[in-house]
């Protein structure tokens, strides 16, 4: 049986935040687990069938303490797919994260007080890095299910970018690993949006929507993985 290990990881704490999509989210679908067409290639082809083992990790949003837990994780269990998500408050829907840079300079302090200098993440590193997940695949999908969507240039230059930069610096010395960013917007207060106007009126979107959303990237990224192609890579 073909099967590949999955970590989602998220953030676990935001101040104002009563229910945080990073938590829940990934919470979800290692509990749920994520569902595919076994009928359908490539998981049709899986030598005696196919499975998903999804692992949630919460991350403190802390520069040094984030990539520690997450580093320990992923030396414990292995993963054939990394997924990063945070949240981002200003979100209409779920953004796609296509680059993760090698800098620092926003100024504010994390949940441990520090605010480093402006500078590199790592010295000796490169400018940036892509992500690893197969958007163009996964906006597909996400245009199918309705999910309000988006594709976003960077992760900024807190935490969240951090994180993904280092998680990216990782991921290139692995053999076969893929692994990217997704920022999530605020969960719904009242469990309704109208797509893409929703975070607008109703300033968010339902959680079982971003549950949904994750699992696409989930399988999507599940798909390239066993069967790769160029153009299920959009970085422009």
């Amino acid at each position: 049986m073909q099967q590949l290990t999955v970590v989602i990881s998220g953030f676990d704490h935001y101040d104002g935040v009563d229910v945080n999509p990073c938590v829940e989210v990934p919470r979800a679908l290692a509990q749920r687990g994520v569902a595919f067409d076994v009928s359908q290639p490539p998981f049709d082809e899986a030598d005696g069938g196919f499975g998903v083992t999804v692992h949630a990790v919460s991350l403190p949003v802390s520069y040094t303490r984030a990539w520690a837990v997450l580093h320990e994780a992923l030396e414990s269990v292995h993963p054939d797919i990394v997924i990063a998500t945070g949240l981002k408050h200003t979100a209409r829907g779920v953004m796609l994260e296509r680059c993760a840079t090698n800098q620092i300079s926003d100024g504010r302090p994390d949940a441990d007080g520090m605010a480093p200098p402006t500078g590199p993440i790592r010295e000796d590193g490169p400018a940036a890095y892509w992500t690893r997940l197969p958007l163009r695949s996964i906006l597909r999908d996400f245009a199918h299910d309705g999910v309000p969507a988006s594709l976003s240039s960077d992760a900024g230059t807190f935490v969240c970018n951090s994180l993904f930069y280092r998680l990216l610096d990782w991921t290139a010395r692995q053999d076969h690993v893929l692994s990217g960013f997704v920022s999530l917007p605020r969960v719904a207060e009242d469990g309704t949006s109208d797509g893409a106007t929703g975070a607008a009126q109703g300033h968010g979107v339902p959680l079982e929507h971003l549950i949904e959303a994750c699992g696409d990237v989930v399988r999507e990224t599940a798909r390239y993985r066993l069967e790769p192609s160029s153009g299920d890579i959009l970085i422009a």
